[in-house]
Formats: C-alpha cells, sequence, structure tokens
C-alpha cells in the first residue's frame, strides 16, 4: 500500500533499500559525477586582468533571474579572488595557452563535471528566460550563434563563441586536433571560434533572434566613436529588443561595465 505520508524522496529511498543486492548510492559527492545522471551546467572562463571577479558575479545573478531548470553555475579561473564563495570555482587546466584559447578545453571530456555544457562569455547582459538554450534540439552535440556580421551579410555562416552549448565530452576529437598543434593552430586561426568552425561539422545555430549584438543589432554601429579614450556609444541610447532575445553579446568594446546605457545599468546587476 501507498504510504501518503512519505515524500519522493523518502519513497525513493525506501524502494531502494527494498531491491536485492548491494544498496544503492543515492547521494553520490557531487564531485564524482558520471553520464548516468547528466547535469545541466552554465559556465564561464576568468582568466587574466581582463575581466574583474564583478562580470562572474554579475553573471551569476543574471543566470539566476532568468534560468528555471535546474543547473549549476561553475567559474573556471586560475585566480578566484572577489567571486562570490556561493559560486563553484574549479581551476583551469595547465595549458600553454591565454584567454579565449581555452576555451576549446571545454570540447573536451577533461572536465571535473559530466552533462549538459552552456558556455557564457563574460560580456553578455542575460535579461530574458534562457531555458530554450538547454532544451533546443536536444540531439545536437553542439549549438553556437552565428556570427554577428550576418547584420551586414545575410548567408554568412560562420561561429561567434560567445555562446555555445554541448554534451561534455562529445567534442573530444576536435579537442586532440587542437592539443596535437596548438601553437600552430594559435598562430593559423584569429581565434578559438575560427578553430572551432574549420573543425566542428554536425551543429547547429541559435536562431538569430535569441541571441543579439548589442552594438551593431540592438543598438548601430553610427552610434559609436571614441569617448574617454575608449570605443563607446557617444550618445545614452536605448536598444531595440526584439520579443525573443534572451542574451546581449557586447563582443569587443565598449563592455557593459562602461556603457552608459541606462537599459543596461538596469540589467547588468
Amino acid at each position: 500500500m501507498k504510504n501518503w505520508s512519505e515524500t519522493k524522496e523518502e519513497r525513493r529511498e525506501r524502494k531502494a533499500r527494498e531491491r536485492p543486492g548491494p544498496p544503492t548510492v543515492l547521494t553520490p559527492n557531487p564531485k564524482i559525477e558520471t553520464t548516468s545522471n547528466p547535469k545541466n551546467y552554465v559556465v564561464c572562463l576568468k582568466w587574466g586582468t581582463k575581466y574583474s571577479a564583478e562580470y562572474v558575479n554579475k553573471l551569476y545573478n543574471m543566470v539566476k533571474r532568468n534560468l528555471t531548470i535546474n543547473y549549476e553555475f561553475v567559474c573556471f579561473t586560475e585566480d578566484k579572488k572577489g567571486i562570490d564563495p556561493t559560486i563553484r570555482v574549479e581551476p583551469l587546466p595547465s595549458l600553454s595557452v591565454s584567454g579565449w584559447w581555452y576555451k576549446p578545453w571545454f570540447l573536451s571530456n577533461e572536465l571535473p563535471i559530466k552533462g549538459t555544457l552552456l558556455f557564457l562569455d563574460l560580456d553578455v547582459v542575460v535579461f530574458n528566460n534562457i531555458d530554450y538554450l538547454f532544451t533546443y534540439k536536444p540531439e545536437k552535440n553542439f549549438c553556437i550563434i552565428r556570427d554577428f556580421n550576418r547584420h551586414v551579410r545575410t548567408q554568412w555562416d560562420r561561429m561567434n563563441s560567445s555562446v555555445f552549448r554541448t554534451h561534455i565530452g562529445s567534442q573530444q576529437q576536435i579537442y586532440e586536433q587542437f592539443k596535437l598543434s596548438t601553437p600552430a593552430t594559435i598562430r593559423r586561426f584569429q581565434g578559438d571560434q575560427d578553430f572551432m568552425y574549420k573543425h566542428i561539422k554536425d551543429f547547429s545555430f541559435w536562431p538569430d533572434d535569441w541571441i543579439q549584438s548589442y552594438k551593431w543589432e540592438m543598438r548601430s554601429k553610427k552610434d559609436l566613436g571614441i569617448v574617454n579614450g575608449k570605443r563607446n556609444f557617444i550618445k545614452h541610447g536605448f536598444p531595440t529588443v526584439k520579443e525573443t532575445t534572451s542574451i546581449a553579446v557586447f563582443h569587443g568594446d565598449p563592455n557593459p561595465s562602461i556603457c552608459q546605457d541606462t537599459w543596461v545599468k538596469e540589467r547588468w546587476i
């Protein structure tokens, strides 16, 4: 007879005890993760001093406000100083690379996490629900942004790696290629996204409306100039925001921290 006073967790544990054979481990150490119980992760990369811990903390807050499925936020960095202590921090591997050239490592099976990974650059503003970035084409092992040159070249099919999703370890062969000739790869390609475009053949682009360039698609290039020695918007303005857009990407300058638009200040928090 069903015991209606039991919680779901209590019922699961009771049924596990009643099964013949050795006891089932119901609550594994979170550091020991297997593909038999895949999880969702939102991860970011902080290397060097270009972006402060403030970027990590604000990205964590924005994701927390706009993602409702079960997930864990993980920051990979060589310097955790100033990062919110509630954020899981993992070390970067010892590679002879810097900056964005750590991104190919996120394609490997060497990460201390197993499941589905959604990578977000630090210089983005997440302002609407992003659940669909996990649920979109779940059969695809790799989804990524169509590069923002699309705004002037409609058939442009290159990648922008500010946001991508992968099933962890599914692109191990791509990472192996990167490891075999890292110095030559860095000399040959302008950035990690060009390397990915060259080698990843089975992928899907996110719908363009979901993730937009703030300075090219939500604002306009003609609004940019040099302000206090840095590239920025000459005048404060308001972006054009499509109903289906959830992430604004700040590739290049200005970054969210120096953009003076009220719309950005109200959301990059």
